[in-house]
């Protein structure tokens, strides 16, 4: 009671001085109220401006000298984003709301205009520095260690979307001078055009849940989408929009519900494995493929990594061969070494032993179905190497090696048969033209 009777004073006061004023120069009483509004609105914006500047030194200023010199980075956020000296421009909304109960009169068109201004600026600052703070809170948590495997971007835009809601309903409802809850109360009435405006917000929310309640995708990951034409890596999984960035350097823009309802392709797991894989044939000429003779046994005991297997082998094969001779069977159809098992024996222990093929994971030489062009001799292993440059150069050099020794094991390379005439023919008369001599006298 006692602060509001000081108040009255203070009102009382101000408008008896104001009063005595107008009187001396002679104004009437309609005038001297009209001069009673302006000077109290003018001493209004001039207490907000002090009080702008007051809460600008304070804060930009003083906080930031703290800030510069904190250990922590979360206030260094806070200072970059601008949430402090946003934060010091809602004094002079404060000090027009609060101020006009003294400098004006309730009951006057200006103190009406005053206060709906004075609350419509608050709301807009507000909202102003609670976007900073969402900036800034997104910046913060990049910084940590669980930025890749959850991102909060959708988050953070939901979180915008909202904010921008409320200050658009509660705008409304203080120009219309109706309560935010009849605005709402008449959201129904609408709300199958807000399914239709917001699918794609909508939607994007739902697959941001899903995405980071099932870490089904997070920044960074390699994707592919043959439907939208993507392979690249994930820049930003945002409300509505995945960006994308193509291994050619360009950039795709999906909508983010595409992640969960297309098919997608994720090499997240190659990453995590420590190995990429390599899968590749050799098409092998099915008529050099022959058994080995003794001239090829003695060649190939100079393998030093192709020794274990021969010397099980012909335990193996003696062993076959014994059992075959007791019961007078034919040795013609007894077990014998070929020159296409044993490179396949050789090529499996040239990659046991070879450095950057990945111990822990699958490693394996096999045949596939035979076709027209050839026996498929396919490698199926994972390079240590996982990046792009040097895993290509890895896999090219596994495979230099066993084209390179194929003539070894007496095995040929299927290759189709090429017109060499043409070249032969070009060379020729290259050859030929460098020796026709010349027409100088």
């Amino acid at each position: 009671m006692s602060e509001i009777t000081k108040t009255e004073q203070t009102k009382a006061h101000l408008s008896e001085l104001i009063s005595d004023f107008a009187h001396y120069l002679g104004l009437e009483s309609q005038a001297g109220d009209l001069l009673h509004q302006w000077v109290g609105l003018s001493i209004l914006l001039v207490a907000s401006l002090v009080a702008w500047l007051l809460a600008l030194f304070i804060l930009r200023f003083k906080v930031a000298r703290l800030v510069r010199f904190s250990k922590t980075h979360w206030d260094d956020n806070l200072q970059d984003a601008g949430v402090f000296r946003r934060f010091a421009l809602v004094m002079p909304g404060l000090a027009l709301y609060f101020g006009k109960d003294i400098l004006l009169v309730p009951d006057s068109r200006m103190y009406a205009i005053v206060s709906s201004c004075a609350i419509l600026y608050i709301m807009v600052v507000v909202y102003s520095v609670l976007q900073a703070a969402l900036s800034a809170t997104e910046q913060i948590y990049k910084s940590t260690r669980f930025a890749k495997k959850a991102p909060i971007t959708g988050f953070i835009q939901v979180g915008r979307l909202l904010i921008t809601l409320a200050l658009v309903f509660l705008v409304i409802s203080e120009l219309l001078g109706k309560s935010p809850i009849y605005l709402l109360s008449g959201l129904t009435a609408i709300a199958a055009v807000l399914l239709l405006v917001f699918k794609d917000t909508i939607l994007g929310f739902v697959a941001g849940i899903q995405i980071a309640a099932n870490r089904m995708f997070n920044n960074g990951d390699w994707i592919e989408m043959p439907r939208y034409d993507v392979d690249g890596e994930i820049l930003e999984i945002g409300l509505t929009v995945v960006k994308v960035q193509n291994w050619d350097k360009t950039i795709s823009t999906l909508p983010s519900y595409s992640l969960i309802t297309e098919a997608v392709k994720n090499w997240r797991g190659m990453s995590e494995s420590g190995g990429r894989r390599i899968k590749r044939s050799i098409q092998i000429d099915m008529q050099s493929l022959d058994f080995a003779n003794e001239d090829d046994l003695k060649k190939w005991q100079k393998i030093a990594i192709l020794q274990p297997y021969l010397e099980s082998k012909k335990l193996a094969l003696e062993e076959d061969s014994k059992v075959l001779t007791e019961r007078q069977l034919d040795i013609i159809n007894g077990r014998k070494l070929t020159n296409i098992g044993t490179f396949r024996a050789y090529i499996q222990a040239y990659l046991t032993h070879h450095k950057d093929v990945h111990k822990g994971l699958t490693c394996m030489v096999r045949q596939l179905k035979p076709t027209d062009t050839g026996l498929p001799l396919e490698i199926y292993c994972f390079s240590r190497i996982q990046d792009w440059v040097r895993y290509e150069g890895v896999q090219a050099d596994i495979f230099d090696h066993v084209i390179s020794m194929m003539p070894v094991f007496n095995l040929r390379a299927y290759q189709r048969i090429t017109n060499a005439k043409a070249f032969t023919t070009a060379d020729a008369v290259l050859e030929a033209s460098h020796e026709q001599p010349s027409n100088s006298q």
